[in-house]
């Protein structure tokens, strides 16, 4: 695997995976790699024969910098576990070469990324857009690899691309979940011993939806059984819960009391001590 430090350097590992006529797929990471991320490693390695990975803490989407600071930073064991993985090539770029100084242009979706988690976390999907636009153009892959857990980044990253005629195929990879339920997430190791069995709330709550969904249930009745759910954990603040179009991150168009008829997004994100995590479901009736 090699390792790259400059924007150049990707570039010429890149350019040489082109000279012998493969294909490049690309995951971008924050670091503080898990399962999850293999997982997308795994799903570009079925698809393209050489695999190229980021690890880059983007500080531009976080909103609060004790946030940025605590993030983990576990590079060694990150390295390892993407050359076991079969990854080809890992950028790891300082922030200064990614935003150079004057840097004043940025990407962003102007309605996608203002709405539902994006209203609760002002800007964030500023800065994930405009670091992901930075690392296509840095990489130029042909695809590119997100988890579906992140649903509504995903969506975003959908959008931008389209509308900017990226070239790029956006592929969402199902979310890989812990034995007891709990969605993967670097912020998990962030998490107290009760905040982390506290936290099993999301994928409970997510879990009563689909029944309620497939009882006949209305989307009323599936956003109370939610919020009944994560009420009864005490350790959980809900800070957003979103029932919305697929993809499109729209409203429904049927009436919010009539069983359900067409096919949901729920997103949930919840605030466990000092971390937020987030998850989400696609429901089909």
């Amino acid at each position: 695997m090699q390792l790259c430090r400059s924007i150049a350097a990707i570039r010429d590992a890149v350019a040489g995976f082109r000279a012998e006529g493969h294909s490049v797929g690309l995951v971008t990471t924050m670091g503080a790699l898990h399962d999850g991320h293999m997982s997308l490693i795994a799903a570009a390695k079925r698809d393209h024969a050489r695999v190229v990975a980021t690890i880059f803490v983007n500080p531009t989407q976080f909103g609060d910098p004790a946030d940025l600071d605590n993030y983990p930073r576990t590079e060694a064991a990150d390295l390892a576990m993407l050359e076991a993985a079969g990854c080809d090539a890992v950028l790891i770029p300082r922030a200064d070469e990614i935003y150079p100084e004057g840097c004043e242009t940025i990407v962003e979706t102007q309605n996608l990324a203002v709405r539902l988690h994006g209203a609760v976390r002002p800007g964030h999907f500023r800065g994930v857009a405009t670091v992901v636009t930075k690392l296509f153009n840095i990489t130029r892959p042909d695809a590119a690899y997100f988890g579906e857990k992140d649903y509504q980044q995903l969506q975003v990253i959908r959008r931008m691309t389209r509308d900017l005629h990226m070239g790029i195929e956006i592929h969402g990879v199902p979310t890989l979940r812990e034995a007891d339920g709990l969605a993967m997430s670097s912020r998990n190791v962030r998490l107290t011993p009760e905040d982390r069995i506290a936290a099993l709330c999301l994928s409970r709550a997510l879990d009563r939806a689909e029944r309620v969904a497939a009882e006949g249930g209305s989307p009323r009745s599936i956003d109370d059984a939610i919020r009944a759910c994560l009420a009864d954990e005490p350790r959980a603040t809900l800070t957003g819960l979103d029932i919305v179009a697929p993809e499109s991150l729209a409203p429904l168009r049927q009436a919010p009391d009539a069983p359900l008829s067409e096919p949901i997004a729920i997103m949930i994100s919840a605030q466990f001590g000092e971390v937020l995590l987030i998850d989400q479901r696609e429901i089909t009736p």
